[in-house]
């Protein structure tokens, strides 16, 4: 069977993977990684063995994409996954489904973790409108972006990296105010989630620390 399955994993808790992704996986011909290493040991604690698991991540998808659409066609029943959340969500994915419509492959996205969703419902902002952007540039354009933020009448979210949060926040205080409120969520459905709300200026308090580990969501309220 000729198709592309997009298969979400946990962004933390094993326990948040579906019985239908399981499903796919297990019937799977081939499965796309963004790291095989990490996909091996999902796969294990599910018990699936015997996968023929091809990588796939943001440094060879110009390259491998057509290869991969060729192996589709081949009547394989293909999925692909990232290293946790829903691929095509601030990880590769995007080239491949658009390959696959291109090409007529059937393709089935199911649904699944990922963190933005549960990271601004838990923010307690608004969620009528809300403007999702992924990973912010990091120098060139991240200037900009922030004074349109600043402008935005939506609730914003977006991802930071540990190691640029303190930066970023400093950089927010300065084009957008450090009035505004904010949420931070760290390591979502993980053993230490933790969701800071409060000013931009109060994060920069709470922030301030060295060896600042986690993966982060920011919701900033709108103006």
């Amino acid at each position: 069977m000729a198709k592309l399955f997009i298969v979400p994993t946990p962004i933390g808790n094993l326990e948040d993977i579906t019985f239908r992704a399981l499903t796919v996986l297990k019937n799977s011909d081939i499965i796309l990684c963004e790291d095989t290493r990490t996909t091996k040991k999902l796969l294990s604690h599910f018990e699936i063995s015997g996968k023929q698991c091809l990588a796939y991540h943001i440094f060879n998808e110009h390259e491998k994409t057509n290869n991969y659409i060729n192996l589709i066609k081949q009547n394989n029943m293909v999925a692909l996954v990232s290293d946790a959340g829903t691929p095509g969500i601030s990880d590769p994915g995007y080239l491949l489904v658009k390959a696959a419509i291109d090409n007529n492959i059937e393709i089935e996205c199911l649904p699944g973790a990922t963190a933005f969703v549960p990271a601004l419902i838990q923010s307690g902002f608004p969620t009528s409108s809300f403007y999702f952007f992924g990973f912010l540039p990091h120098k060139k354009g991240k200037e900009t972006l922030l004074k349109r933020f600043a402008e935005m009448k939506e609730t914003i979210v977006f991802y930071e990296s540990p190691h640029r949060l303190s930066k970023t926040l400093l950089k927010m205080a300065d084009i957008i105010g450090g009035d505004r409120q904010i949420a931070i969520v760290k390591e979502l459905s993980k053993i230490h989630a933790y969701t800071f709300r409060g000013t931009i200026n109060q994060a920069i308090d709470n922030f301030n620390k060295d060896n600042i580990k986690g993966e982060f969501v920011l919701i900033l309220r709108n103006s």
